[in-house]
C-alpha cells in the first residue's frame, strides 16, 4: 500500500499543472535575458519550489528544453499545446459578476480586434481590478499580479485565455496572434549578440 501511494505521488509530480504554463510563458517573454528561480518566483508571485517543480514538469512534457545548464521553452511544442490542447487540459471556470482584470477578448491585446458584445467582459477576480465583469479563472492564482509586473506576459496570458474559453472567432484571432508573437520571440531567443564579449575585444582577447 505504501509503495502504491509513493508511486501515485511520483506520477502526480510529473503531471503538467496550469502554473507550469505561466512559468513557460514568462520564459518566452524573457528570451535571452538572464533569470534565476528566485527572480521568477518574485515576479510570478510563486515560491521558488513551485518554479522548480514547474520547470521540471515542463521538461518532462517536452515543453521546455535543457541544453547544458540553459533552460528554454520548446517553442514549437509549447505552441502546439496552447493551440490544440490547453482548452481541454485547463478549461476555465466561470462565475458571477466581480471586479477584476480583463482577460481573453476583453484584454487590450484583443479588444481592438474584436467588436464587443452585450455580455459582461471576462475578468480575473482581482481586488485591484478596475473592470467589472464575469469571473474567468486564470491559469494560476498569481496571474493578475504577474501580469502587473510584466505587460508582455499579460498579453500572452490573455491570448491563451481567448483560446481556453473564447468563441470560435475569438480563438481563431488569438491563435494567429499567438503564432505571430511566438515566431518573433523564438527568433529573438535564437539570435546571437553582435558583440558578445566587448570587454575582451577591447583588451585584445580572442577567446
Amino acid at each position: 500500500m505504501l509503495f502504491f501511494i509513493r508511486e501515485l505521488r511520483i506520477l502526480n509530480d510529473m503531471l503538467l499543472k496550469p502554473q507550469d504554463i505561466l512559468v513557460l510563458l514568462k520564459l518566452v517573454v524573457l528570451g535571452k535575458r538572464p533569470w534565476s528561480y528566485n527572480r521568477l518566483a518574485i515576479e510570478l508571485d510563486m515560491s521558488p519550489s513551485e518554479v522548480h517543480g514547474a520547470i521540471k514538469r515542463a521538461i518532462t512534457a517536452e515543453l521546455a528544453l535543457q541544453i547544458d545548464k540553459e533552460i528554454q521553452p520548446n517553442f514549437r511544442n509549447l505552441e502546439e499545446f496552447l493551440i490544440h490542447g490547453i482548452r481541454y487540459a485547463f478549461a476555465p471556470e466561470r462565475g458571477a459578476l466581480t471586479r477584476g482584470m480583463p482577460t481573453a477578448h476583453a484584454a487590450p491585446t484583443l479588444s481592438e480586434k474584436i467588436v464587443p458584445d452585450q455580455e459582461p467582459p471576462p475578468v480575473w477576480p482581482d481586488s485591484q481590478g478596475e473592470i467589472r465583469g464575469m469571473i474567468f479563472s486564470p491559469l494560476y492564482r498569481s496571474a493578475p499580479e504577474a501580469s502587473r509586473n510584466d505587460p508582455a506576459l499579460y498579453e500572452l496570458l490573455a491570448l491563451v485565455d481567448a483560446i481556453r474559453g473564447g468563441k470560435a472567432r475569438e480563438r481563431n484571432i488569438a491563435v494567429k496572434e499567438l503564432t505571430r508573437r511566438f515566431n518573433r520571440y523564438e527568433k529573438g531567443a535564437k539570435s546571437k549578440p553582435k558583440n558578445p564579449h566587448p570587454s575582451r575585444r577591447a583588451a585584445g582577447g580572442t577567446k
